[in-house]
C-alpha cells in the first residue's frame, strides 16, 4: 500500500466541530468579512460565482448585497459551492491564525499519520473544504500541526467527492495505481465512488453503528490494519 486518502468530516475530525463550531463562525462573519475585503480580487471573484450560480439555476440577477444573503443561506443548507468554501477558508483563517479556532481532529489521528509517514506511506486529504482550510484545520490542530505528515490536500476541484471520476482523477494526478491506495471515509457513497476506480476502502464508524455497505469498517485509525 502506497498511499492513504482520507476524508476529514466524521473521518478525522467530528461533525459536531464543522457543523457546530466552524460554520456558525463563518455564517456570524461572512457580512463583514465581505464588506472589509469587497476590493480585493479573491471576495470579488466569489460574489461573482455567487451570482452566475444564482442567474444560472433561478434566473434571479442578485445584486452584493442579496448575494451575502444567499452565501449565508447557502451555509444553513451546507451546499458545497466553491465559492462559499473559498470564502469559509478565509474567514476561518483568521480564526485560527487570532486564536480563536483550534482545529478538531480525534485523539487517534496524530499517532496513526505518524507511523504511516515513518512507514514511508504518503498521506493526502480529500475533502470539500478548500484546501486553504484543510491546511489551516490540520495546521492549528489541538495537537499542534500535523500539516508535516500530509503531503496532498485534494478539494471539490478535483470532482465532487461521490462521483467516479474525482478518484480517477486524483489516482492520475498522484501517477499511483488506484489499487495501492486506501480510501478512509465515513460516507458509504464516497466509498463506493472510490472502490469503483479500484481504491481500497475502509469505512470510518466513530458514533455509532453504520450498517455494512460492502466496506471494511473500523472506529478508530488504531483499528486499521493493512
Amino acid at each position: 500500500m502506497k498511499y492513504i486518502l482520507m476524508d476529514i468530516e466524521g473521518t478525522t475530525t467530528s461533525i459536531s466541530f464543522v457543523h457546530d463550531i466552524l460554520f456558525p463562525y463563518s455564517k456570524d462573519r461572512i457580512s463583514t468579512y465581505i464588506n472589509t475585503h469587497k476590493n480585493e480580487e479573491q471576495i470579488k471573484n466569489i460574489i461573482a460565482e455567487t451570482k452566475q450560480t444564482t442567474a444560472l439555476e433561478n434566473q434571479i440577477q442578485l445584486n452584493d448585497e442579496q448575494s451575502i444573503a444567499q452565501l449565508i443561506e447557502w451555509v444553513k443548507i451546507d451546499r458545497k459551492h466553491p465559492a462559499l468554501k473559498k470564502l469559509q477558508g478565509l474567514i476561518w483563517s483568521e480564526g485560527y491564525l487570532s486564536g480563536e479556532l483550534k482545529g478538531h481532529v480525534y485523539q487517534d489521528v496524530p499517532e496513526a499519520l505518524e507511523k504511516w509517514h515513518s512507514a514511508n506511506i504518503t498521506l493526502g486529504i480529500y475533502s470539500s473544504g478548500s484546501i486553504e482550510a484543510q491546511r489551516d484545520l490540520f495546521g492549528y490542530s489541538i495537537y499542534g500541526d500535523l500539516n508535516c505528515f500530509i503531503s496532498n490536500n485534494f478539494d471539490t476541484s478535483i470532482g465532487p467527492k461521490r462521483e467516479e471520476n474525482s478518484y480517477r482523477n486524483i489516482s492520475l494526478k498522484l501517477n499511483i495505481h488506484p489499487a495501492e491506495i486506501i480510501f478512509l471515509s465515513d460516507i458509504s457513497e464516497e466509498l463506493e465512488a472510490a472502490k469503483k476506480v479500484g481504491f481500497k476502502t475502509i469505512q470510518l464508524v466513530r458514533l455509532e453503528d453504520i450498517p455494512y455497505s460492502g466496506h471494511d469498517q473500523v472506529k478508530t485509525f488504531q483499528d486499521i490494519r493493512f
